[in-house]
Parts: C-alpha cells; structure tokens; sequence
C-alpha cells in the first residue's frame, strides 16, 4: 500500500494538469533544442534526441518530480571545441563518460556541497538566468517586421490575461496555438521553428560511439567530460533548490544526481549531446500547473511526437509565440523582491548577489558565477567571524602574572589578532590563557598557540593553558608545530589534565 501510495504521488495526483503542462514544455523544448545545437556546432537532431531521452530518464531515475532536464545552452556552450577538433562521435563518448562521472558524484554524496550555497548566491544565480534567458530571446526580435513585436506582444497578453477568464488550460499554451492559428490564417511574415533547422524524422537508435576505445581518447574526452559532468551537477542542484522553493515540496539530491548521470550515460549511446535540469522550462511546467513525473515524462513523450508524427505542423508554429512564453519565464524568474531588499540586507549579502549576476551574464556560465559567489561568501563569513574574537587581560595584584581571557573561533582568519592581543615584552613570572570561550579550528590556530607559548617561554616568563574544550584540546595535542614541550594545558571540566611541563 506505501509503495502504491508513493506511485500515485509521484506519477498519478495531478495527470490532467501535468498532461498540459507537459505539452507546453515540448512546444517550449522544440527551438531550443535547436537553438543549442547550434551553438554547440552539431546537427539538430543531437539537442533534441538529447532533449528526449534525457527528460524521459529523467522522469524516472530523478529526485526533483516536476523538473525539466533536457539539452542545455549550460552544457552547449562547453562541448563547442571538442566538437570542432575531433567530430561529434566524441561528443557521444564524452556524454557517456558525464554520466558515469555524475553517477561516481552521487555514490560519493557529493550533492552535500549545495549546504554551502548561501541564499543570496542562489538568488544571484536566479536572476542572472532569467537575465540570460531574457537575452537569448534578442536575436528574435532585432530587425523583425512590426508583425513580430505585435505577436509578441498579443502572446504576452494571453498569457496574463486568460486566467482571469480560467485557469483550466494553460495559458501559455492557449498563447502558442492562437498565436499559430492567426499565423497560419493571415500567412504572417514571421520566423518559424522550421526556420532553426531541420527536425527528425525517426527515434533515436542505440550505437557504440564510432572512436577508438583507446588511453589517447580518454585523454582528449575526459577534460570535457569532468567539466561538463560539474556544469550539469551544480545547475541541476541549483534548479531542485528553487523547484522546492517553488513548491514548498522536498527532494533526494542524492537521488537526482544519480539521475543525472544515468540520463546523460544512456543520452550519448542514443546520439544526444549532454544536458542537465532547466530552470527555464522548470518554471513553465510549474506554473503552467506541473507538479509530478508525469509532467517531465509527458514532456519529453510529447517533444518527440510532435518533431516526428507532427513535424510538418511544428515547423510553422511562429517563434514569436515561443519568444512570448520565454519572455514570461523570464519575467516570473526574476526576483524582483531583491532589487527593493538591496538596501535592506547586509551589504555583503547584496554583493554577493550582484557578483554572481554579473559573473554569470558576463561569461554566460552558471558554474563559474556559482564559483564566485560561494567564494565572496566564504570570505565575507570568515571576516565577520574574525571580527567576533577578542582577547581581554587582567595583572594580578602583586604585578607578577598576568590572566589572558580569549574569547572567539580560532581560525586562519584570526590568527593575527590572537597573536596581537598578548605583550610579549611586559616582565612577568606567569601567564595564564583562558581558552574556554575560544575554540581552535585548524592548523593555524594550533600554530599560533605555539607560538604564543613559545614567545612567552623566550622571556622566561611560566604559561598554563586553561579551560581548552575536548575538540580544541585533541586539536592541538595532535598538531603540534613546534618541538619543545608545552606548557601545562588543562581543559575544561578536568581538575588537572597535563600534556607538558613548563620549563624550568
């Protein structure tokens, strides 16, 4: 009964609404898929076989129900010189090699590292992609007729303005066939999908890569296979987070990389090019009322049915009517609460976010606007911990000893202000360090203990160490940095625990 109830949640709970949402994806899916092709210098039918197997697998074998993976401009921008030096059979292999690199990935749990990535970078990361998706629309409408600009336009209308009627059809889809209809009827001078290259005729069929399995062409095809299985990782991850976010529903990263990777292994056996998830084509398929893996099946099904069965008719649907819906996705994607919160966050929360974007839209790569952002927040986290530590002192009455309170986390960052806040020169007997407010974090924080101890014992001055928690302690037994014995050290809860004698 559980394993039936999981089936039904998972594939069955939402079939009307995933069925049209699904259908409006494919008609989404179709000029893309081209359009990535393209730009990855093969034959259109590699993105949208690509596409096909790629959402179909992932249907199965993903951890986000309701994503959309297929072929993407992410993976297509990366494969463009290994295509151009060495021909499309090694594209297929490098595919096959992502996959199992993902797979490799998910065993090693690697979808844990996405804990590090800060609100403010996956913000970033959103609005640098509706950016980005905004932009890929351009060329369609630079130097077009005004016919264009007014289908455009009437596509943007329906699509906002039909739910007020009835939210039974999607409204994007209802843009894309009024928008056909009066293109077929009034035989407009607009561009067609048919105009982006030829669609296939036939299913894709299972082939080895024609390319000698040999240590030479793993040399050539692993370079882009670990690159493009990274790419794929970090945007799939990335899209899961805002999907959840989306539909305040939870999903197995683990599961989804794996997915990934198997999609992707099967993909280049298939003569697909790799992809990964899409947060474009996500949103439409989540706010055109997709919510299960029934939505991504029917999806990839649906794109595959139409460029064969109905090749004929695709190719004249205007792309006007597609730019419309991509407008739409660009819009609804952007976090337009973030421009007003600007002023409102913490500076280096807004600068974060403002990096990624701009890294992203300057290199038109996610991955290494993700890169940057986690990078300046690592920085910014390290120094505002810096600025938490203080090291505070007390002489006691007779001026002979001296009582250091440390108080803070111990790190690389806070090394110098630990070594500053002690006077190595003021003359007397005993030096005591109360480490039980601080906590050592690395080697650097054993080494400027160390230090500290050591420069004190140069003037001859006696130091105890107190009040070291378990962690610091075992921390700093096992790390030694330099060869003299240390001082007495005694942590916290122990009446007396002595690891070095001070000299004498």
């Amino acid at each position: 009964m559980r394993a039936f109830g999981s089936l039904r949640e998972d594939w069955l709970s939402n079939t009307r609404g995933d069925l049209l949402a699904g259908l409006v994806v494919a008609l989404a899916l179709i000029p893309e898929a081209i359009g990535f092709s393209i730009i990855a210098g093969v034959d259109p039918r590699v993105g949208l076989y690509a596409s096909f197997t790629i959402a179909v697998l992932a249907a199965f074998f993903g951890g986000r129900p309701g994503m959309i993976s297929a072929a993407t401009a992410a993976i297509a921008v990366l494969i463009g010189p290994l295509v151009r030096d060495h021909g499309v059979q090694y594209l297929f292999a490098a595919t096959v090699l992502m996959g199992v690199i993902q797979i490799a990935a998910g065993l090693l749990r690697v979808e844990r590292v996405m804990q590090f990535v800060s609100r403010s970078v996956i913000t970033g990361f959103v609005n640098a992609l509706a950016i980005l998706i905004f932009m890929a629309q351009l060329p369609e409408l630079t130097g077009q007729g005004w016919q264009t600009y007014a289908m455009v336009a009437g596509g943007l209308a329906i699509i906002y303005l039909f739910p007020r009627l009835t939210k039974a059809v999607p409204s994007p889809l209802v843009a894309i066939v009024v928008c056909t209809a009066l293109a077929l009827w009034l035989d407009l001078p607009v561009r067609r999908v048919g105009d982006m290259g030829a669609l296939p005729d036939a299913l894709p069929w299972f082939a080895l890569p024609d390319i000698p399995f040999t240590l030479e062409t793993l040399k050539i095809i692993l370079p882009y296979s670990v690159t493009m299985a990274a790419v794929g990782l970090i945007e799939s991850l990335l899209t899961a987070q805002i999907v959840d976010d989306l539909t305040d529903t939870p999903s197995d990263k683990r599961r989804e990389s794996m997915g990934q990777g198997v999609a992707n292994l099967v993909t280049g056996f298939f003569g697909g090019m790799g992809g990964c998830a899409m947060i474009g084509q996500s949103v439409i398929n989540v706010k055109s009322g997709g919510h299960t893996r029934l939505s991504t099946l029917t999806a990839g099904v649906c794109l595959m049915a139409l460029i064969v069965v109905l090749g004929g008719l695709v190719a004249r649907i205007p792309m006007p009517a597609l730019v419309a819906v991509m407008v739409m996705v660009s819009i609804g994607t952007f976090s337009w609460a973030s421009v007003k919160n600007l002023r409102r966050h913490p500076w280096q929360s807004s600068t974060v976010m403002l990096a990624t974007v701009v890294v992203v839209v300057a290199t038109h790569d996610l991955a290494q606007g993700v890169l940057a952002g986690v990078l300046l927040s690592g920085v910014f986290f390290a120094s505002k911990v810096r600025s938490l530590f203080e090291v505070r002192s007390k002489a006691s009455s007779d001026g002979r000893s001296r009582h250091y309170e440390v108080r803070g986390e111990v790190f690389y960052a806070s090394v110098d202000r630990f070594l500053a806040g002690f006077d190595f020169k003021e003359v007397v007997d005993r030096v005591t360090i109360d480490v039980s407010g601080a906590h050592f974090w690395d080697l650097s924080a054993v080494h400027v203990l160390d230090k500290v101890i050591l420069k004190f014992r140069r003037e001859g001055t006696e130091v105890e160490i107190l009040g070291t928690s378990e962690v610091s302690a075992a921390m700093i037994e096992r790390f030694p940095e330099i060869e003299a014995p240390r001082t007495a050290i005694r942590a916290a809860g122990d009446a007396s625990r002595t690891v070095g004698a001070a000299p004498e």
